[in-house]
């Protein structure tokens, strides 16, 4: 049995929540509430906890909190409640609470819970219009959109204030329907063990400089949130440069390319997806200087072909799906699809994401991409330009299927 979390706040339309709960519940979904003190002068409280057959939460401190029972018990509701969810839904979602989340404010049991829960939001705007159309509202739902909370829009009708306009809550039947195509797809890779390589390795020349490229570890972070995010077990291999995630994902870290291969090579048997988006150098310094070089003197350096690491990975753990990446310059399509076919046998891997590095608008250190993603069998997807992240969940979907 699924479980949805209701969260309702204090918009007049909180008085359409619990026929909500009720029509989720005839189709089989366990329904617990979080209510907010002000939204309880808009509700029966009562009527809500005999819908669901649960308590409704509120207070993070009720009368009977007693904060010994929770050291000895190592249970605490808010965070019990946000991990029971498969799913956490604002119905109605004010101005007030879409601003408390998007600046990640957490001083009540309802905006604790939605911080501490890993299960997909969706928030039902429902407020004047407004206050619809207030820019500090529509930029806060925008910051909320781009970290992956699903916005069901309001609609136009006649409102409780007695404006006619934009900002009435989407009717109960269609926000129930929502919900079950949500949880149809909820954690599709819950039980998937996923590792993700990112950013750029560095090779030292001496004791203070290297040789690196401009990759940031976007792209690998962005595959690594959003596998986690559908359940998956990830491991995210990151460089010590690369941008960080927020998320509580098991990272470890390297720097030169053979820290990198040392960390893949001891966790590869435990995983079942390799997403392998680093950006390994292709060449290594064949002498390295302990000390500083005196910046006075010239120095010539020789570089040699580094050991590929994607071209070994399959000898490590040959029933691993591998993903590798391709970064190619100024190519076009049957040119980028060529190099990727070649980068496919030499690695004798399952998928090859082939993008042009050349173009400033994508690959390296920004926050969109364009790719070419070919398949072992032949089939070629092209993953228009889009941001790191919408590329990183369609990546995922064709890769492991939804």
């Amino acid at each position: 049995m699924k479980t949805v979390v209701l969260g309702i706040t204090s918009g007049i339309a909180a008085y359409k929540v619990p026929d909500l709960a009720h029509r989720l519940i005839t189709r089989g979904i366990e329904v617990y509430s979080i209510v907010t003190e002000h939204a309880k002068s808009v509700i029966n409280v009562g009527d809500l906890e005999k819908i669901t057959g649960h308590p409704v939460y509120s207070s993070l401190f009720p009368h009977h909190f007693d904060p010994k029972k929770i050291r000895e018990n190592h249970k605490v509701d808010h965070i019990d409640l946000a991990d029971r969810a498969d799913l956490f839904v604002i119905a109605p979602a004010t101005a007030n609470i879409i601003g408390k989340i998007a600046h990640g404010i957490a001083d009540d049991f309802l905006t604790t819970s939605l911080l501490a829960t890993r299960a997909p939001i969706i928030l039902c705007p429902s407020m004047n219009s407004n206050m619809w159309a207030n820019e500090i509202v529509q930029k806060n739902l925008k910051k909320l959109q781009k970290r992956n909370f699903h916005i069901l829009p309001s609609v136009k009708g006649p409102l409780a204030c007695g404006y006619e306009g934009e900002g009435k809550l989407p009717d109960i039947s269609d926000i129930a329907d929502e919900i079950v195509a949500r949880l149809k797809n909820a954690k599709y890779l819950k039980g998937k063990k996923i590792l993700v390589t990112a950013g750029g390795t560095y090779e030292p020349i001496d004791a203070v400089r290297g040789i690196t490229n401009r990759a940031s570890g976007k792209m690998g972070r962005a595959i690594a949130e959003e596998a986690y995010k559908e359940g998956a077990d990830v491991l995210l291999i990151r460089s010590s440069t690369s941008v960080k995630t927020l998320y509580p994902i098991k990272e470890e870290v390297f720097q030169t390319l053979e820290e990198l291969k040392n960390i893949m090579e001891k966790n590869i048997f435990d995983y079942d997806y390799l997403f392998h988006s680093a950006a390994v150098s292709d060449y290594i310094l064949e002498k390295t200087y302990h000390e500083k070089l005196d910046s006075k003197e010239g120095v010539s350096l020789h570089l040699v072909p580094a050991k590929k690491i994607i071209t070994q990975i399959k000898k490590w753990n040959p029933n691993i799906k591998l993903v590798g990446f391709k970064a190619v310059y100024k190519l076009n399509k049957n040119q980028m699809i060529e190099k990727g076919k070649e980068k496919l046998k030499e690695a004798h891997a399952d998928f090859i994401a082939v993008n042009d590095i050349a173009r400033a608008d994508i690959g390296f250190s920004v926050d969109e991409n364009e790719i070419l993603l070919i398949s072992k069998e032949g089939s070629i997807t092209n993953l228009k330009k889009d941001t790191k992240k919408e590329i990183a969940k369609k990546l995922l979907s064709l890769v492991i299927g939804r």
